[in-house]
């Protein structure tokens, strides 16, 4: 009984067989191209036109090699694809794209012709007939030289101009889908929890029981602002982006900005875990007025005061309340 799927070595292929490996490799190589062509054409149409021609590039290269399979052993081609092959280098599923930054797939694309430059070095070292050996060289260094061609295409069709429009707008996607929601999650978590959180601290003087309060009621804001944001905007009219990844992120950062100033409370000695808690809800607040700066570009001093004032305000309510 096999518990792991049987893989030919790259060493045991015939030479036919290596040659319908380098067929269904362009071939999926195209389709992947074309793919991030019809992911990008939308919003970055410059970059749409270069993968476009990369695919039409793969498409000439996979003609040769039938044409050469056509003439050493027939018009029927062995079915046989990378998953086949022990150890080749593997594709990511054209539809993560769409989980991927511009400059992600433009390296994914550049690694990609890097891996076929070495697979037809190789193969071009395991074969004999010189017709089969001359051609697979010549595709080694033609996929070699394709890093060139698209950088040749990145310069005929992205000027300056338009690469900053598309990484300008690649940025704004990022802030608009990651950033913004998590930031808010951040700020939520962070500063609701304080009242809470410290209220309990200074009625029970217990650690352990307020770490309870603490990790309930970060996770419960977690999960009620992750499914807000998820459920507010699906992000087609907005452009905000995938309502999954708002709402992760929301989440997420909720969750973070509550258990910050909870965990210390671990600690069993009450005063020592407080003065933790609170010095650690000082770095919170710099941290998100920080982000406001970086990202949303709100003045730093501004950002620091009104969220270094409103997190001052709930924690001595909080402290106020629990006192009490």
């Amino acid at each position: 009984m096999r518990f792991l799927p049987y893989r030919r070595r790259f060493s045991d292929l015939s030479e036919q067989e290596i040659i319908a490996l380098a067929i269904s490799s362009e071939e999926d190589d195209a389709r992947i191209y074309r793919g991030y062509a019809e992911t990008l054409r939308t919003d970055y149409p410059a970059s749409a036109t270069i993968f476009h021609k990369m695919a039409e590039e793969e498409d000439a290269h996979r003609s040769r090699l039938i044409a050469l399979h056509k003439k050493r052993f027939g018009p029927t081609i062995p079915l046989i694809r990378r998953e086949h092959v022990a150890g080749y280098h593997a594709r990511e599923p054209v539809w993560l794209a769409e989980n991927l930054s511009l400059d992600h797939i433009r390296a994914q694309a550049e690694m990609m012709e890097q891996h076929a430059s070495a697979f037809y070095f190789r193969a071009a070292q395991r074969t004999e007939d010189a017709a089969t050996r001359k051609l697979l060289g010549d595709l080694a260094a033609v996929e070699a030289d394709h890093q060139a061609l698209a950088h040749n295409l990145a310069e005929a069709h992205l000027t300056d101009d338009t690469r900053g429009e598309e990484d300008t707008k690649a940025r704004r996607q990022f802030i608009l889908t990651w950033v913004q929601p998590g930031l808010a999650g951040l700020m939520d978590g962070s500063v609701s929890t304080l009242a809470p959180i410290f209220a309990t601290a200074f009625a029970t003087q217990d650690s352990w029981t307020t770490f309870l309060v603490g990790v309930a009621a970060s996770v419960g804001a977690g999960i009620s602002m992750g499914f807000t944001e998820a459920a507010s905007d699906d992000g087609d009219l907005s452009g905000r982006g995938s309502p999954i990844k708002r709402g992760l992120a929301s989440g997420v950062m909720t969750t973070l900005g509550g258990l910050g100033h909870a965990l210390p409370y671990l600690i069993a000695d009450f005063w020592t875990a407080t003065v933790l808690a609170i010095v650690i809800v000082f770095f919170e607040l710099w941290a998100i007025a920080w982000i406001q700066n970086r990202y949303m570009k709100t003045p730093f001093f501004r950002a620091a005061f009104q969220v270094v004032l409103g997190g001052a305000l709930v924690l001595a309510a909080g402290i106020l309340i629990g006192s009490g």
